[in-house]
């Protein structure tokens, strides 16, 4: 079999090739975690001393994260419950006699009979809809502390991606958080961090099975003419 006569298989070749050497397809680099940045200290000099002033010991200093690259937990206690019911009805009558006009004393008929009219109509509208939703969301993911504003407070941001079975899980939250409202074990709610972006996907043989056809969702959207 030669290359020429099966282009199509060289290129399938080099497809599959690419994807088992290239990166991640949920790999991300916003979503990265943040390294602390590099700390300029100077090589402590050899003078037989256990302990330097150079040296970043931080013996008695609170271990909450607080600084750019510390890690911080964030305990997931998301809640939310919402319900909506609406009822709406209308109704409207209209009626109208007009006699019919007189000519020479005498009342216009067509046919033998008087040209009155009369008109009569009758509108009404009933709808009603209904919606409940709730979601609940528990847990706990550690992420790292992306940047830290001016007036104290901390960006964080983090992954984490879950491999079970056929299927990945993955949880991704963003926000800013109060030094103030982080605990001493370090984890902070997360109804506590301001801007909150929590996001909770899936992907993989149950995710797809979980998932309708494109042909189905076109028959149920709004494009649906009928």
């Amino acid at each position: 079999m030669s290359v020429r006569r099966h282009p199509f298989a060289l290129c399938a070749l080099a497809l599959l090739a690419g994807c088992a050497s290239g990166p991640r397809a949920h790999d991300d680099a916003e979503w990265a975690p943040t390294p602390p940045p590099a700390a300029q200290i100077a090589p402590a000099q050899a003078d037989g001393s256990i302990y330097h002033d150079q040296q970043n010991m931080e013996l008695f200093a609170d271990p909450r994260a607080h600084r750019v690259g510390d890690i911080l937990t964030v305990a997931l206690v998301e809640s939310t419950q919402a319900s909506k019911k609406a009822t709406t009805s209308t109704s409207k009558t209209d009626k109208a006699n007009i006699a019919s006009p007189t000519v020479l004393g005498q009342n216009l008929s067509i046919g033998g009979k008087v040209a009155n009219i009369g008109l009569d109509g009758k509108r009404s509208f009933d709808g009603a809809g209904s919606s409940t939703q709730s979601n609940q969301l528990t847990g706990q993911i550690t992420v790292t502390v992306a940047q830290r504003l001016a007036n104290g407070n901390l960006l964080v941001r983090g992954e984490k991606w879950l491999t079970i079975n056929q299927g990945q899980e993955l949880v991704r939250i963003s926000g800013i958080v109060r030094p103030q409202d982080i605990g001493q074990d370090n984890v902070v709610p997360s109804t506590r961090v301001a801007d909150a972006r929590i996001s909770y996907t899936g992907r993989g043989t149950l995710a797809d099975a979980n998932t309708r056809g494109w042909l189905s969702r076109f028959f149920n959207s709004k494009w649906m003419p009928f």
